[in-house]
């Protein structure tokens, strides 16, 4: 199966091709294009707000133990982190309705005030793509079982020589929860 990252290659180089030949200057194609990023951003709007109807209806209150690495460059622990599988989607939710905001404001930053029309095309399928692609999505509209690497806590996909990634193992559970804040450590 081809990777989302290489479709996304694929799709972003055919639709700079396209928006080549695509006359921006006329006001009818600039609004339908205008219409067609719109669009895409409503129904991605919809799926997320459909997903998260349908978490708080299944309400999955399984015990979820996993550990959250420490950020990039500090020095602090690993945290433990004790949640439900229901608070963990609404978190995972919460991420990916936040960052599509922050696509929608950085186009419109570079579509009203520096007049850019091309990357309306690219924005208007990719984000749509993704929403699609997306972990919540294939669990709670598609009904994915959460096994593999749809399982809880999700892997996230950029990681440099495994740092930073999250630990579900009970011996990094009891060590965070032991290191963690409060806890005693052993010298």
């Amino acid at each position: 199966m081809v990777s989302p990252q290489v479709t996304n290659l694929a799709i972003i180089v055919v639709m700079m091709q396209l928006a080549k030949k695509v006359p921006f200057e006329n006001p009818d194609v600039l609004l339908l294009v205008r219409c067609m990023y719109i669009l895409s951003n409503v129904i991605i709007l919809g799926l997320y707000l459909y997903t998260q109807a349908k978490i708080n209806k299944k309400n999955d209150l399984t015990t979820l133990k996993y550990v959250e690495p420490a950020p990039m460059g500090s020095n602090e622990e690993p945290r433990p982190v004790t949640t439900t599988n229901a608070e963990y989607d609404k978190g995972q939710l919460r991420q990916l309705i936040r960052g599509q905001l922050m696509g929608v404001g950085m186009m419109g930053v570079m579509h009203l005030y520096f007049k850019y029309t091309n990357p309306l095309l690219i924005q208007s399928i990719i984000p749509l793509k993704s929403a699609f692609e997306s972990n919540l999505v294939k669990i709670h509209i598609f009904g994915k079982p959460a096994t593999g690497d749809l399982q809880r806590p999700f892997k996230s996909g950029n990681s440099f020589m495994n740092q930073g990634q999250v630990k579900t193992d009970k011996a990094s559970v009891e060590s965070a929860e032991k290191n963690w804040r409060g806890g005693v450590k052993e010298e």
